[in-house]
């Protein structure tokens, strides 16, 4: 039993590098990003629906369309308050991508950020490039 402190060392050195990356990372956190409205965005003050919900359940707002259009044929979504949009991801005035168009400022920030990887645009084509 002589090999205890040896042992215990072992421990604390492994116990070092197992927590290395979190220690060492501490307070260096990256805020998060602010999506960049478009000034039509801006224009129109209001999305489908309220931002705090649109932040989080897009992606099931997303799907939720996806499986409206192209199993029931309903291209039409419509809000509590009564407005009618467009179920797409084209480029138009009552879409998403209409209001949305910079996917780089709006979109890419965020997903990068979550390191989240959509499969939108697997199927649906990107919104061109905004010039700047």
């Amino acid at each position: 039993m002589n090999d205890k402190n040896i042992i215990i060392t072992g421990l604390i050195i492994f116990f070092v590098f197992l927590t290395f990356p979190f220690w060492y990372n501490m307070g260096k956190a990256s805020p998060v990003p602010e999506p960049k409205l478009t000034d039509k965005a801006k224009a129109a003050k209001e999305c489908v629906e309220p931002k705090e919900y649109m932040k989080v359940e897009h992606m099931q707002i997303l799907d939720i369309w996806r499986d409206g259009v192209v199993r029931e044929a309903n291209r039409v979504y419509i809000n509590e308050k009564g407005k009618k949009f467009n179920m797409s991801l084209s480029t138009g005035d009552d879409s998403c991508t209409g209001c949305h168009s910079n996917k780089a400022d709006f979109c890419d920030k965020c997903h990068d950020y979550t390191s989240v990887t959509p499969y939108c645009w697997d199927c649906h084509i990107e919104p061109p490039k905004e010039k700047k």
